[in-house]
């Protein structure tokens, strides 16, 4: 399968990652207001939880706004339609304006939402997933990143955190999901969002 974000053009600079975290808050502060929202999106296994988690400790995760997968059939279940980004946008809005929410949180045990958290305003909010650039979302969105790595070097992170029990799938399961379910349907909204970038990020290097 080629790479869903490959075949759409973009103006915006591209960077390494390891040179994304400085790239971005050089963005950021360039934003206006006390509270900036960071957008990052990519395919599956890209890196983007990573890079957020170098950027802020006020993360969200489009992830935690799916919907219970025993309900959906398995090759919709990435549909951004079927997902509650109508809400993740209202609770980035309400953080870049300085107000704490309670969001939900999906378990990648159970495929489920399981309880809430609460989260509270930082100078960077950061979202992260594979949808966080949505057209529900991102209007809460003052930085726009996509992230990029090859197929192969992707799924070698995947596996790794099947094998580790991060994910509750196991490895043949999950790697049928990558490659029939969660890569095709990023493609379809891929050239989208990397044309809504600020700023690309290459993430060639696997590591475990």
């Amino acid at each position: 399968m080629s790479d869903p974000d490959r075949h759409a053009s973009s103006d915006a600079p591209v960077v390494a990652m390891h040179d994304a975290p400085a790239a971005i808050l050089a963005l950021a502060k360039a934003r206006r207001g006390p509270h900036v929202v960071v957008g990052i999106t990519g395919p599956v296994g890209s890196g983007k939880s990573h890079l957020a988690g170098l950027l802020s400790p006020c993360v969200l995760s489009s992830d935690d706004y799916l919907p219970d997968y025993e309900h959906i059939e398995e090759h919709r279940r990435d549909l951004p339609e079927l997902a509650d980004y109508a809400s993740l946008g209202e609770d980035l809005a309400h953080l870049r304006r300085g107000v704490a929410r309670d969001i939900p949180v999906w378990s990648f045990q159970t495929h489920r939402r399981e309880s809430t958290r609460r989260v509270d305003p930082r100078p960077l909010i950061v979202c992260e997933g594979i949808h966080s650039l949505h057209d529900l979302v991102v209007a809460s969105v003052d930085v726009k990143v996509f992230v990029e790595a090859p197929a192969s070097v992707r799924w070698s992170r995947w596996e790794h955190l099947e094998r580790t029990g991060v994910r509750g799938w196991g490895v043949e399961k999950a790697k049928g999901f990558f490659h029939g379910v969660a890569d095709p349907t990023f493609a379809r909204y891929a050239a989208t969002y990397r044309r809504l970038a600020d700023l690309i990020v290459v993430n060639d290097a696997w590591r475990p």
